[in-house]
C-alpha cells in the first residue's frame, strides 16, 4: 500500500524475489508525496547519492540539488523501468487479519507492506484553533505570491520551516517561530553524509543539528534574512497568515483494525505485516531515497522466507470470499 518511493523500493525487491504482487496507490499519477510539495523544494543531495535500489537517479541537469519535479520524473520512470504493477486511485480503508492472511478492503494477501508515508497526515498543533486569521501547513504552501503583502508567520525550527522561511524571506513580512535557536548543521553535510550517520550512528543526526543548510537557507541566513524568535502567540495572532512546518504522523488510519498500538501508544508488529519508510522507527533514514531500499530489501527477503511463499504465475493478491 503506496506507490511512492517506499513502495516502489519494495516492489522492486518483491520482483527480483520473484514474488506476485500489486502496489495500490491513492494517488492518480506517479511520484508520491514529491508531486505535492512546494514549488523550491529540493533534495538535500545530488542526484548520485539519492537512488532507490537498482538503478541511480539520472544526473540532474540543472544548477544545484535536483528539483522536486526531478524526483518525481524519475519515479515515474523507475516504475516503468521495473514494470511494477500499480494500481492508481485505490485508498485503502481498512486491513483486517483473516485466516491465512489479511483483507485489504475486499482483497485477500498473504502478506501486506504498508507504505503509506507521512505527507498525508501533517500535524497542527492544538494552538492553532484558537487563532483567527489563515491557517496552512507545509502541504499548503506553494510559493511566495499566494501570500504577497501580507504578514506571514513560519512556526518550525526544522528543515521545511527554515526552507519556506528562506523561500518567503525578502517577498513578506515574515517572522520565524522556533521552539529552541536554530541548530544548523555544518554547510558541508548534506544528504549522503546524514545517510551514512544515520545508518552507522545508533544517536542519529540530532546531536549535530536539526536544519541542512541547503543553498537557499544559506544564502538567506548569510544575509541575516533568517532570525528565529522564541512562541509568541501575540506575532501569531497578529499575522495574516501562519505556515505550520511542525511535521507529520504516520498515516496508519487504514491499519486501525489490527490494534497495533500497546498501551503506550508504540506500533507493534503483526506475522507478514511490514511498515516501511516511516522515519527512523521502521529503519535508518527509511523515509529517504536512499535509506529505503535497505529496510525494503529486509522485509522482502522476510515474505520471501515464509512458508509458502512459493512464486505463482498469477497474483497472489485477489479478491477475497465472501466474508
Amino acid at each position: 500500500m503506496g506507490g511512492g518511493q517506499a513502495g516502489l523500493a519494495a516492489g522492486y525487491h518483491l520482483r527480483r524475489a520473484g514474488l506476485d504482487f500489486t502496489i495500490l496507490d491513492a494517488q492518480p499519477e506517479p511520484g508520491g508525496a514529491w508531486r505535492h510539495g512546494w514549488d523550491s523544494l529540493r533534495l538535500f543531495s545530488p542526484a548520485r547519492h539519492s537512488p532507490l535500489p537498482g538503478w541511480p537517479m539520472p544526473r540532474y541537469p540543472g544548477d544545484g540539488y535536483p528539483t522536486a519535479q526531478h524526483v518525481v520524473d524519475y519515479l515515474t520512470a523507475y516504475e516503468k523501468r521495473y514494470e511494477l504493477p500499480v494500481e492508481r486511485g485505490v485508498r485503502v480503508r481498512s486491513v483486517r487479519r483473516v485466516d491465512s492472511g489479511y483483507d485489504v478492503d475486499g482483497r485477500f494477501a498473504e502478506a501486506v507492506i504498508s507504505a503509506t508515508g507521512t505527507w498525508w497526515r501533517p500535524f497542527v498543533p492544538a494552538l492553532a484553533r484558537r487563532l483567527g486569521g489563515r491557517q496552512l501547513h507545509t502541504v499548503q504552501y506553494r510559493n511566495p505570491r499566494q501570500l504577497t503583502g501580507q504578514r506571514v508567520v513560519v512556526v518550525g525550527g526544522g528543515n521545511s520551516g527554515a526552507q519556506i522561511a528562506a523561500d518567503l524571506a525578502g517577498h513578506v513580512d515574515l517572522t520565524w517561530i522556533t521552539r529552541r535557536p536554530p541548530r544548523y548543521l555544518p554547510d558541508e553535510i548534506d544528504g549522503r553524509t546524514l545517510f551514512g550517520i544515520a545508518t552507522h550512528n545508533p544517536g542519529g543526526v540530532g546531536a549535530l543539528g536539526d536544519i541542512v543548510a541547503v543553498p537557499p537557507v544559506r544564502e538567506a541566513r548569510d544575509r541575516g534574512l533568517l532570525t528565529a524568535h522564541p512562541m509568541d502567540r501575540e506575532l501569531l495572532a497578529a499575522a495574516d497568515t501562519v505556515i505550520w512546518c511542525t511535521g507529520f504522523r504516520p498515516a496508519l488510519g487504514h491499519l486501525a483494525p489490527l490494534g497495533l498500538r500497546d498501551h503506550h501508544g508504540r506500533v507493534t508488529g503483526r506475522p507478514r505485516l511490514h511498515l516501511l519508510g516511516y522515519g527512523n522507527w521502521t529503519g535508518p533514514a527509511s523515509a529517504t531515497l536512499i535509506g529505503v531500499g535497505p529496510t525494503a530489501r529486509a522485509a522482502v527477503r522476510t515474505i520471501a522466507d515464509e512458508p509458502g511463499a512459493a512464486p505463482r504465475s498469477r497474483s497472489r493478491i485477489s479478491r477475497s470470499p465472501s466474508t
